[in-house]
């Protein structure tokens, strides 16, 4: 039986290995998940998985990326059998040699009114901005590159700090591991929040990350709790207000909700009320503040909306069972001194 959905990857010589596998384990975890939640009880016939993937390249064979590894790839002329529903770019190692293949670009190009969407991963947005699908489009690639993406292909939009941008059926990432950030939400799109959430937790990501590419982790059994995300704004709006004397009104008030009706909402959405939520959030701040800064604990406390360092004590203790000092003490071994 075939795959609904066929999820092609192109590669180019040197393209960096996690681009391709980062992602790639995502859209097969995705059919792993809906093969073992759809089976036939009484049948011997498994169900479809969701994804088709296949490696592919210009010339087909194995292509070494730049861990020296080599990925074995289809050439593109053997992909005229059925259409193409989703087509990834990765990105590559400098020099961008990629850009000369004419042949390469010629086919991309046709693709723009062909598959269903089109990606890249990386500075593989470089290879969609010379086939011209970020034309007129925003796009992001990594921070590194974002000034010479723009330059080089001026009637892009290009944008510096999302880790990864939709614009119609053109998705670009920034580099990395915002490939796998990608590939999540378009299994969202997909197959929906479900299965987009524990694809996300079996990879240790998370589904949305708040923010640009600096940013704090978004703890996952949040979200697991909040199936519908319904407040995924207001928690990437708490997190960037921290710093704030926020109370339930005032998150009532960004939500546009009553406090009462609030209050009830969120606990029945999210399995905790928002004050419990709200200390949460200011704990996980607190403790990259003190894993990545030198910042006294005094001012990550005033940072982190805790007020006083003594509040913060009492709440890493509740939770953590240490102090703020043990915890740096303990996590931070990496810090220069």
């Amino acid at each position: 039986m075939k795959a609904h959905r066929r999820v092609v990857f192109i590669i180019t010589p040197q393209s960096v290995l996690l681009d391709i596998t980062g992602p790639l384990q995502a859209f097969h975890d995705a059919n792993l998940l809906v093969q073992s939640n759809q089976g036939t009880p009484h049948a011997n016939i498994p169900p479809a998985p969701p994804y088709e993937i296949i490696l592919a390249s210009q010339t087909g064979g194995a292509i070494v990326t730049d861990t020296g590894i080599a990925l074995p790839t289809v050439p593109l002329a053997d992909l005229t059998d059925q259409p193409i529903d989703s087509l990834i770019v990765a990105g590559t190692d400098e020099p961008l040699t990629a850009l000369d293949d004419q042949a390469l670009l010629g086919w991309l190009q046709a693709q723009k009114t062909q598959a269903r969407r089109i990606a890249s991963i990386c500075i593989g947005a470089f290879l969609l901005g010379a086939a011209g699908i970020l034309d007129g489009r925003n796009a992001v690639t990594h921070w590194r590159w974002c000034d010479r993406l723009q330059n080089r292909f001026p009637k892009a939009h290009v944008k510096p700090d999302p880790i990864y941008i939709r614009d119609g059926p053109v998705w670009t990432s920034a580099g990395v591991t915002t490939g796998i950030d990608m590939a999540i939400a378009m299994i969202e799109e997909d197959l929906g929040r479900e299965t987009a959430l524990a694809v996300a937790r079996g990879l240790i990501m998370f589904i949305k990350r708040p923010g640009g590419q600096s940013q704090f982790s978004q703890p996952l059994n949040q979200q697991a709790y909040d199936r519908n995300g319904r407040f995924d704004a207001l928690h990437v709006w708490m997190r960037k207000n921290l710093h704030l004397r926020l109370g339930v009104e005032d998150l009532a008030a960004q939500a546009h909700m009553s406090p009462r009706n609030f209050s009830r909402i969120y606990a029945r959405e999210t399995g905790t009320g928002p004050a419990h939520a709200l200390e949460k959030m200011r704990m996980d701040a607190a403790r990259d503040y003190l894993e990545t800064t030198h910042n006294t604990i005094a001012h990550i406390a005033v940072l982190c909306g805790f007020g006083d360092d003594e509040r913060m004590r009492r709440c890493f203790i509740k939770h953590l069972g240490v102090a703020p000092g043990a915890y740096r003490a303990r996590f931070t071994t990496s810090l220069s001194v």
